[in-house]
């Protein structure tokens, strides 16, 4: 084995999928995932998932495919949203209680794994698993600002980005921090 080889090697023996470069499929995967998260708009007080027929019309938009369990779809984003950084933990679930199966499936392709959804809800949750797969899920976060926390995507190389544009957000906590710092007292 090379020392390129080597290099590209994760130390549980794992393809480091994080440094390599995002292709096209994962690109997908990322901003659907991503929209779904962003449902929700702390700024603009809005949720898509508190109305059937905004969910119905990002489901379309979104997927191409119809989803009519809002509740699952709330409870999920929230779960994904709590494990990527924000909100408190509470006691674990592994599932929603409102959804007993997940409408994903998996098929062989030329041989190949694919995971599908079977519905909006399905596909978004397809996507995730794949995020996950590859290793790039902690690459998910939610921006700290209390009047933003969207959903975002850190594609710095050591993972450290911390708000969503560094130009709005972070420009806002820093100048913040430093009016609180400069206050008289």
């Amino acid at each position: 084995m090379n020392s390129k080889a080597v290099a590209a090697v994760a130390p549980n023996g794992l393809s480091a999928a994080a440094s390599e470069p995002v292709g096209p499929d994962t690109e997908q995967d990322i901003d659907l995932l991503l929209a779904f998260l962003n449902t929700t708009d702390a700024e603009a007080s809005t949720d898509v998932l508190r109305d059937a027929e905004q969910w119905q019309q990002w489901c379309l938009e979104h997927t191409g495919q119809a989803s009519v369990d809002t509740t699952a779809a709330r409870e999920i984003r929230d779960l994904m949203r709590t494990s990527v950084g924000y909100g408190p933990l509470t006691a674990p679930r592994s599932t929603p209680p409102s959804t007993a199966q997940w409408p994903v499936h998996v098929r062989l392709e030329d041989g190949v794994p694919i995971t599908s959804g079977t519905d909006a809800l399905g596909v978004v949750l397809a996507a995730a698993s794949r995020i996950a797969i590859t290793g790039r899920w902690h690459r998910i976060k939610i921006c700290p600002a209390t009047n933003c926390l969207r959903a975002f995507y850190d594609r710095s190389r050591n993972r450290s980005r911390t708000w969503c544009s560094m130009r709005v957000c972070g420009n806002r906590e820093k100048a913040r921090s430093w009016r609180e710092r400069h206050a008289p007292n």
